[in-house]
């Protein structure tokens, strides 16, 4: 059982304690716990934005063709089986 022994108004805790030990393990604990969280953010952000471009339902690829055909460099029938072809990927990938 730890003794409790007052010096100068300054309570001293002797015996039961873990010592240098304690602390490296807390220490350590405490690093592995918030690189954990970290790990867990960073895990979360990347799925959020995988399953929203998916749900989106256009890739990179269309925006850019949409963008083409918007300016004008590319007439509708060259948008639209351009655009056919890409969703036919999609679906096969």
């Amino acid at each position: 059982m730890a003794a409790r022994a007052v010096a100068g108004g300054i309570a001293m805790y002797y015996g039961g304690a873990w010592g240098l030990l304690g602390m490296l393990v807390m220490a350590v604990g405490m690093v592995l716990f918030w690189v954990l969280v970290v790990v867990a953010i960073i895990a979360l952000v990347r799925y959020l934005q995988r399953t929203g471009r998916s749900d989106s339902g256009s890739t990179r690829a269309e925006e850019v063709l949409a963008e083409r055909f918007a300016r004008g460099e590319i007439d509708e029938e060259e948008y639209r089986r351009r655009l056919e072809t890409l969703t036919e990927r999609r679906r096969r990938a």
